[in-house]
């Protein structure tokens, strides 16, 4: 049995510690932001900070997590998400090779066993994803990939990574719902009664609890006014993290949906809305539920409590919450919560202000 409050405090400590350090160092050797180029009128702060958060969940992960061939590929495939999101922060590299990359490393995680091979159905039954594989030798190794799961995998894990990076326009949104989503990720695991062999669902646990306490610490100094920014290289990370371990061990795709859910219906409504306005969808805007809120008058901080509660009450649900068709009927009340959030402030202008960061 894991000792989860040392593996917490361990996680926290790391994280905390490299951020500090991070702080310290990254001014001297040029990892600083450009606020000039977004029209903001102060000093650049440290940068990149999501390779501290990168290297605080390895270290830690590698100190607690037996190797598996399923931890080994989500530690691969999660480096070069965390290598092409500061690659971008250096040189804004081309969507289109973001997109082409972070595909990739959702078919690398598939090629090392980690997939959906099905999803519950709230009339009840699952639908089967395994029953077409694909099956080939690549130096001896054996892989047999499900082909509609494979598909349905690297979607989920496309969608949830970019979700959290377009999520990333005010200080602590990202870090504090990956907190909040790896809690519940966690709890989840650890419920007795929710699975048949709670053993198996312990490297997941572990996993998550982790990255929760790794996005904490990164909270302590992301928080407004932000000591430190991730950028890419740790928004897209988490999301990409968040969505693997939603379907580690056993499908958690609804309990993902659920806690990530305003998030997620947030970057559909806006990447739609740029579409029918002719616009490139992953092209920025200040038209965000969050940046909405602050035209509205509310602060960062109140903003942040709103967001951090909405999360947290649906990731309450998605535990209490234990069969298909409760998860089910409570996403459908989120759809329409969001929908209500969306037209409450659809009065308010597309145009905000320039202190915000876009996404």
């Amino acid at each position: 049995m894991y000792d989860y409050g040392l593996i917490a405090l361990v996680s926290f400590i790391s994280s905390f510690v490299l951020v500090v350090l991070a702080i310290y160092l990254f001014p001297k050797i040029g990892l600083k932001d450009r606020p000039h180029l977004y029209g903001l009128k102060r000093k650049p702060i440290p940068y990149y900070g999501g390779v501290v958060i990168f290297l605080a969940f390895l270290i830690v992960t590698l100190w607690f997590v037996e190797l598996s061939t399923e931890v080994v590929g989500l530690l691969i495939a999660g480096g070069i998400i965390a290598l092409i999101g500061f690659l971008d922060d250096l040189f804004k590299l081309s969507p289109v090779l973001r997109l082409f990359v972070q595909i990739c490393a959702a078919a690398l995680l598939v090629l090392f066993g980690v997939g959906i091979l099905s999803i519950s159905n709230p009339l009840g039954g699952a639908i089967v994803l395994d029953a077409w594989n694909l099956e080939f030798s690549i130096f001896d190794m054996r892989f047999f990939v499900p082909i509609f799961g494979a598909i349905f995998t690297i979607i989920w894990m496309v969608l949830i990574t970019n979700t959290m990076n377009f999520l990333d326009g005010i200080g602590g949104l990202t870090s504090g719902v990956t907190f909040i989503a790896g809690l519940t990720i966690f709890f989840l695991s650890t419920r007795a009664g929710l699975h048949a062999d709670l053993v198996s669902q312990e490297t997941v646990a572990v996993l998550a609890l982790i990255l929760a306490f790794v996005s904490f610490a990164f909270l302590m100094f992301d928080f407004p006014k932000s000591k430190i920014l991730m950028g890419d290289t740790g928004s897209t990370f988490l999301g990409f993290m968040l969505a693997a371990l939603a379907i580690f061990s056993g499908g958690k795709v609804a309990t993902a949906f659920l806690v990530l859910g305003v998030p997620i219906l947030d970057v559909g409504w806006v990447v739609l809305r740029r579409l029918f306005e002719g616009k490139k969808p992953w092209q920025g805007d200040l038209t965000h539920l969050h940046h909405r809120l602050l035209e509205l008058g509310f602060k960062e901080a109140s903003v942040l409590a709103i967001l951090y509660c909405l999360s947290l009450v649906f990731g309450v649900l998605a535990i209490v919450c234990t069969s298909t068709q409760q998860k089910f009927f409570v996403i459908i009340g989120l759809g329409v919560l969001m929908v209500l959030l969306v037209a409450s402030i659809s009065m308010v202008g597309s145009k905000g202000s320039s202190g915000f960061r876009k996404g």
